[in-house]
């Protein structure tokens, strides 16, 4: 695991009160990301958003 993909997650854990601000920063970490960290990433949103249903969505569209 890269220090980007923790540095992304913690700024993910600490922007999930906000929807849109949640969206923001996980298009964000997708575009700065390699690819296998991608796939990594959207592991770790999968549970952590599990049950969130407010954040459910935001990961669905991407």
């Amino acid at each position: 695991m890269s220090k980007s993909l923790k540095y992304y997650q913690q700024i993910l854990q600490k922007v999930s009160f906000d929807v849109s601000l949640f969206s923001k920063e996980l298009r964000k970490a997708y575009t700065f990301l390699p690819p296998r960290d991608q796939i990594l990433l959207r592991r770790w949103v999968t549970d952590f958003v599990a049950h969130r249903s407010d954040l459910q969505s935001v990961v669905y569209s991407l």
